[in-house]
């Protein structure tokens, strides 16, 4: 008698192609600015400056040319915070004190989803159109 097997078959890419998977789906073409303001010397500052890092690279900030990425560099003892623009005046804040970088994203991956207007396909050229048609007639 074998035992049932009822696990996976191969290990999940862990935490980095998590991450790897929400910044696929980062778009920003709804948001005019994001403010990342954390203290260095906080314990939990490592999640600002991460998504800072994630956020600034060149493959998403080409998403939005004109949006704004500023990073405020505080020694108050606050804890680090990532505030988001909206181009419709609203505000998104997230308090990373508790939170990770995967989380962070998959919240502002959650609120960004249904402000990206999906673009569509461009009717095809009258030319084109002729041809198909032509085509269709002989068959």
């Amino acid at each position: 008698m074998s035992i049932y097997f009822s696990g996976t078959f191969k290990r999940s890419g862990g935490i980095v192609s998590a991450i790897a998977k929400q910044l696929k789906l980062v778009n920003l073409k709804p948001v005019k600015r994001i403010q990342i303001q954390f203290d260095p010397f906080h314990e939990k500052a490592a999640t600002a400056r991460d998504f800072l890092h994630f956020i600034s690279s060149p493959k998403v900030t080409s998403t939005n040319l004109d949006c704004i990425i500023k990073t405020t560099v505080v020694c108050d003892r606050s804890e680090p915070q990532v505030k988001i623009d909206f181009t419709n005046n609203k505000s998104l804040r997230f308090l990373a004190n508790n939170l990770t970088v995967l989380e962070i994203f998959q919240y502002f991956n959650k609120h960004l989803g249904p402000l990206i207007k999906i673009e569509q396909e461009s009717a095809p050229v009258p030319a084109v159109k002729a041809k198909i048609q032509k085509k269709l007639k002989k068959k």
